[in-house]
């Protein structure tokens, strides 16, 4: 390991830039009182909007063929009696009723049997250590990418197994740690299989878009193609910067395997027979869930159309057929791997899954209010109307537009680490407001998901930063003096941000020329 890396001056521009936006990020409240401002704020707003007579004009599209027609839009005065009482009687309603709780509720419940089993980890590491030497780095970027799938305990697991199992291989464990946080953190959001944030966020999008009158698909899939095929992009990405940057400025010299260590994460014998009885479950579920769409008439295609895009059974269903897909997985494994005794420790173990979601579901209760009153306002339309006449009048185009999107939302991920809190603040003004140029739903979703996932790695106010900090302290050589800091961690992961944002500029630069579907029955363009 190379022991003097370049430590970076305290006077760098770098470093200030960084300073200044640790100070003013730690100065945010915690997203709960933030919400809680926002909707005061909001409520404040539509009483002065309205007294001064603020409404807005414009085409509004008729559904179903329709023609469409000249609406005028007023704002409402949120602190009249009337808003307030109504406000009031649907308090409870409008906290449980709000789409993204009970998606996340039901994902946490089916993904933490999962994580509480031991599958995901168990999976995880036989990928790994079942990788030839040659081809660790590509492997450990594709698990960590995929890693969402057990939210942020992979994003913890990956840099944590990574430099393991590159400490075990004889090369720099550094090399490893670092390459599993940029793909487990950095590649958040893409993945092979559908995740809790995909059911997170196409909840919020759809809460939106049905307040903003909006008919566009906004089921839990609406990014899923995409993002399958961004799964093996950010792989090549993520392994040729460990390849060609990182391994460079670190070293990575071959030493002796440690057997030791590579065996303190091998997967058991208990546990590889829990994941052939757990492949044996998802192959039979498959089997059954592709004789119930298939053949013409069954079950879950449309009963009219006898199709299952763009509206079906299916995709209605798709939360809890993914629910049990998860459940009888969980099972299966765990009475495979005997991490269950009986029947009961199953709900306990679901019960500790859903307890890591505690702190979301204590946010949504300020901000269902501040989207139920935003919309209810009416300022979100007249917001996206202007705004997206100030668009059109900067002749930008869609490209650009999306790149500026993209721009934006990495710049408040700086501030804001939770990309849910980013999402329900943006979400309510850009959907409306694309929709108005043509953006889908579907699509603004997914160029907010660039901008937030790409520059995670690079945030100072990053939750997992201690851990990486903390895992690289402790294969740290002892003849290495230097201290490691939140600079060394960002300027090893900074060539993976940049990189991730190319990639996914790029890839969906190319959907959105050639229009292809970024999920089923779901376009860039409306």
């Amino acid at each position: 390991m190379d022991k003097n890396i370049p430590k970076k001056s305290s006077t760098s521009g770098f470093d200030k830039f960084i300073h200044w936006v640790e100070v003013v990020g730690n100065k945010l409240p915690h997203p709960f009182w933030l919400f809680v401002y926002l909707t005061i704020i909001i409520i404040v707003l539509s009483s002065i909007c309205s007294k001064a007579g603020v409404s807005v004009t414009y085409m509004a599209a008729g559904r179903a063929g329709a023609a469409g027609k000249m609406t005028t839009v007023n704002v409402i005065n949120l602190m009249s009696y009337e808003e307030m009482r109504l406000f009031l009687a649907g308090f409870v309603k409008t906290y449980v009723n709000f789409a993204p709780l009970g998606l996340i509720m039901v994902m946490t419940l089916g993904i933490g049997l999962l994580e509480q089993s031991g599958l995901i980890s168990a999976f995880m590491r036989k990928a790994i250590l079942g990788a030839p030497s040659w081809a660790v780095s590509a492997t450990l970027a594709l698990v960590g990418i995929n890693a969402n799938l057990a939210s942020d305990a992979g994003i913890i697991f990956t840099p944590a197994i990574g430099g393991a199992v590159f400490k075990a291989l004889g090369r720099n464990p550094w090399v490893g740690v670092i390459t599993g946080f940029a793909a487990g953190c950095g590649g958040f959001t893409a993945n092979f299989f559908v995740a809790g944030t995909d059911a997170l966020l196409a909840g919020i999008t759809e809460s939106v878009a049905k307040s903003a009158g909006l008919d566009a698909p906004t089921n839990v899939l609406i990014n899923w193609y995409f993002l399958i095929f961004a799964t093996f992009l950010l792989t090549a990405a993520t392994t040729l910067v460990t390849e060609k940057y990182t391994v460079k400025v670190l070293g990575d010299t071959a030493g002796p395997l440690d057997a030791s260590e590579l065996e303190q994460h091998r997967v058991t014998k208990d546990e590889n027979r829990g994941l052939r009885w757990a492949m044996y479950t998802a192959i039979l579920l498959v089997i059954l869930l592709l004789v119930m769409t298939v053949p013409s008439g069954s079950f879950f295609r449309n009963p009219k159309t006898d199709t299952i895009v763009p509206s079906s059974p299916l995709l209605s269903s798709l939360i809890p057929l993914l629910f049990f897909f998860f459940f009888f997985s969980g099972i299966a494994y765990a009475y495979g791997a005997k991490t269950i005794k009986n029947m009961g420790d199953i709900p306990k173990m679901m019960q500790q899954g859903l307890a890591g979601g505690l702190s979301f579901f204590v946010v949504v209760l300020p901000a269902s209010m501040f989207v139920s009153l935003f919309a209810q306002s009416n300022l979100t339309t007249i917001l996206a109307v202007k705004g997206a006449e100030v668009l059109k009048s900067m002749n930008l185009g869609g490209i650009p537009l999306l790149l500026m999107f993209i721009l934006l939302s990495c710049f408040v991920n700086l501030f804001m680490i939770s990309g849910s809190a980013k999402w329900l603040i943006l979400a309510p003004i850009f959907v409306p407001m694309f929709a108005v140029v043509g953006f889908s739903p579907a699509l603004t979703q997914m160029a907010y998901r660039i901008g937030d996932s790409s520059t995670n790695i690079i945030s100072p106010l990053s939750y997992y930063l201690p851990v990486v900090i903390g895992l690289m302290e402790q294969y740290r050589p002892k003849d290495n003096t230097q201290s490691v800091g939140i600079g060394t961690v960002l300027s090893l992961t900074m060539p993976y941000s940049l990189a991730y944002l190319l990639v996914f500029g790029i890839q969906i630069v190319v959907w959105y020329i050639f229009n292809i579907p970024l999920g089923p029955g779901t376009y860039p363009i409306m």
